[in-house]
């Protein structure tokens, strides 16, 4: 199938691995019959990252482009901005630590393109990294994103994925969110139509790796505002409806009971219980207040940006010309 291929690639901190990653990608993609790009996004790294880009570019050509960020913003936002920039059809992303095999890439295009899926997740089944450090606290955190999200994956931390660019556009990132870009696919199209491939993964040779386990603390803050954008950002107020109003319940109980202790003549002013009922209403009252805030921004948002809650496939499809399509009496 016809289609042009543009490679993401965030590096930060990175010089060793600048030119080898250029060349096991034009090993990779050199016989490619589709034509490609690959896009090196320059994340503030404080070494002679750029400078080894521009000597890359001045070595293999013009499609390799450079995206040179004024200072470091995190691999997200590197990430998005190799995306914003991107001009292929098909956009595949990868780190630039070399731990990720670029000759994986025109498998897991061809499965975008044969299934007709929106996405390829690259799954490192055997990965070469620390076992406590790196292998343990990222299967854990893998469940329960499944658990959580409902996108059914092995691996949401590699960054070896290809999209299809008209989805991947329409997604936003964020703060540190590219660990969880399949959920965040999630709500612009349907999980069946993401897959996830076996790619090969190798230790890190050259450089030094930005992870450590205190990135599993964050993976988990950062879950519970995928879970809210996923399930409530077009109605929140269910959310906390559903807060407010089991606080309310709690509350109300205990007061009821408390105000049947006083019908019988017991004192109830002196109580703990007394304080917590009053607490719980109090919490109740804010949290129903804070839910029909939060509905009235996110109508705010919507209508201020024009945006839909919902996403079309067949957009191109229902584009006709003015006065066609109509079915007229006698036809």
């Amino acid at each position: 199938m016809s289609h042009s291929l543009s490679l993401v690639i965030p590096m930060y901190n990175e010089e060793d691995n600048v030119l080898p990653m250029l060349e096991r990608v034009h090993e990779a993609l050199g016989d490619y019959s589709m034509p490609w790009e690959v896009l090196l996004v320059n994340d503030g790294s404080r070494d002679r990252t750029v400078l080894r880009m521009r000597e890359g570019r001045e070595r293999f050509g013009a499609h390799v482009r450079i995206v040179d960020l004024r200072r470091n913003f995190g691999q997200t936002a590197a990430m998005q901005a190799g995306i914003d920039a991107a001009r292929g059809e098909v956009i595949a992303t990868l780190d630039g630590d070399l731990q990720n095999d670029p000759v994986d890439i025109p498998r897991l295009v061809q499965r975008l393109l044969d299934e007709d899926l929106d996405m390829v997740a690259g799954w490192r089944r055997n990965r070469q990294d620390n076992l406590w450090l790196r292998k343990v606290p990222s299967r854990i955190a893998n469940r329960l994103i499944r658990r959580i999200t409902g996108v059914e994956l092995h691996d949401y931390g590699c960054s070896l994925k290809v999209f299809r660019a008209e989805v991947i556009k329409g997604v936003r990132l964020y703060g540190e969110m590219h660990r969880f870009i399949p959920a965040w696919m999630a709500t612009h199209t349907a999980p069946s139509r993401i897959a996830e491939e076996v790619v090969s993964h190798y230790p890190r040779t050259r450089g030094e790796s930005k992870y450590g386990l205190s990135r599993t603390f964050r993976v988990i803050i950062d879950l519970l505002s995928v879970y809210f954008f996923m399930r409530f950002s077009a109605r929140p107020a269910h959310f906390f409806g559903m807060l407010g109003l089991g606080f309310g319940g709690v509350g109300g109980l205990i007061l009821a009971y408390l105000f049947l202790l006083k019908l019988m003549g017991e004192s109830i002013g002196d109580r703990p219980l007394f304080m917590v009922g009053i607490m719980c209403v109090l919490i109740a009252v804010q949290i129903l207040t804070t839910g029909v805030l939060s509905e009235m921004l996110s109508r705010t948002y919507y209508e201020a940006q024009e945006r839909k809650s919902y996403v079309l496939r067949n957009a191109d499809e229902l584009s006709i010309e003015a006065g066609e399509g109509w079915r007229h009496a006698g036809q």
